[in-house]
């Protein structure tokens, strides 16, 4: 696929299988036992065996390479390993790379794992600490010495910008994190299950960094989650009804960097995002109205709206009235700001059990769910489609 052309990948492949730990605070063991753990339990659920595969893809940021979760979790062989970038941005993009490698004829079986410990051990909101001499530390160095140190302060520039452009207040922010928390309290897998929260309570959080308060950032999670793919056509035969990739993409924008990209002309946009979703329409041949679950990754609050707006669901600057409205039921698992922070990886195993009718929060009649990975970064996404 090209940003020009859709692809023919779409529709070869589907998820079968999705397996996770319980998510955390301080899971007691390593993360290599914590991505075993995941992998076997999606090959359980995929009514597949360790020795069924034969290919493996995780983040490059994973600690547990991928033929020492082989030997830990008993597969042989591989034919197929692979490593994407670019943190929460290659969530959908393993998938992607699982589907191109299935049908290709490299790997008959691949799965997907992501599993930290990433708040008993290493916290992404610690901020940069310690970073290798790199090209892409570069573009860090023009910004860490003016205090822009943490995910949340390189995200509160441009959410500040977006308010300001719109005419809107930090409020605004808040219909995306009483939606993920609403969900969240009825999904007992959730850390926060039990527990919503009101407008009142997101306007009395704590600031972070303005405009940032503490419930427009996503939780930090110790926890491990895998999926499994394979054919379309050998899903069949398999126990759960396939979730069937429809397509998938990857985007980055012109320009690009990692999550301080303060030299665009716009500031109010996500235009990483905008390159996936128009191969995302492209290839699926969908529109925004087809799409019955959004699973929309949630690690700062503005860009679930940003991201709302680049897909077409509504105008720029709408999002927030489109998300209070409810008109698309919007991370129904709780997303990472109320089940888990996963990397997005339990968003695409929520957009499965939708299509599939399993999900707590089910909502009837799922046929096209639209899963996103992490934003202001190079990113990815998947349309995942119920088979039959």
């Amino acid at each position: 696929m090209s940003v020009r052309a859709g692809d023919r990948v779409g529709g070869a492949a589907a998820i079968v299988g999705i397996g996770a730990t319980e998510f955390s605070k301080d899971s007691g063991r390593s993360e290599l036992t914590l991505a075993v753990e995941a992998v076997r339990a999606a090959l359980a659920d995929a009514g597949l065996t360790p020795a069924d595969v034969d290919g493996l893809v995780t983040f490059t940021m994973d600690t547990s390479p991928e033929i020492t979760v082989a030997q830990a979790a008993g597969i042989g062989e591989l034919s197929f390993f692979s490593r994407v970038h670019y943190g929460g941005g290659a969530a959908c993009a393993t998938v992607q790379q699982a589907a191109l490698a299935v049908a290709g004829g490299v790997a008959d079986v691949v799965v997907c794992y992501r599993a930290f410990n990433e708040r008993s051990g290493r916290r992404f909101g610690a901020g940069v600490t310690h970073r290798e001499p790199s090209a892409e530390g570069v573009a860090l160095g023009w910004v860490l010495p003016f205090g822009l140190l943490t995910p949340a302060s390189w995200v509160a520039m441009a959410a500040q910008r977006y308010l300001h452009v719109h005419g809107l207040t930090p409020e605004a922010f808040g219909h995306v994190a009483v939606t993920g928390r609403k969900y969240a309290a009825t999904n007992p897998a959730a850390y926060f299950h039990g527990r919503p929260i009101t407008p009142a309570d997101h306007a009395a959080s704590r600031w972070i960094v303005e405009p940032l308060r503490l419930l427009d950032c996503c939780q930090e999670t110790d926890g491990g989650q895998a999926l499994v793919v394979t054919s379309a056509e050998r899903a069949r035969d398999l126990p759960h009804r396939p979730a069937v990739i429809t397509a998938a993409a990857q985007g980055a924008g012109r320009a690009q960097e990692q999550m301080t990209g303060y030299y665009r002309d716009d500031l109010t946009g996500l235009p990483e995002m905008n390159v996936v979703a128009r191969q995302l329409w492209r290839t699926s041949g969908l529109t925004p109205g087809d799409i019955d679950v959004g699973i929309l990754y949630d690690h700062f609050t503005p860009f679930v709206l940003m991201q709302l707006e680049e897909f077409g669901f509504c105008a720029p600057g709408e999002a927030a009235a489109f998300v209070a409205g409810e008109r698309l039921p919007l991370n129904t698992h709780g997303g990472q700001l109320g089940e888990a922070y996963l990397h997005g990886m339990n968003g695409i195993a929520e957009a499965v059990r939708q299509v599939r009718g399993t999900a707590v929060n089910q909502i009837p009649g799922a046929g096209h769910a639209l899963v996103t990975a992490g934003t202001g970064v190079p990113t990815s996404g998947l349309i995942l489609t119920a088979d039959g």
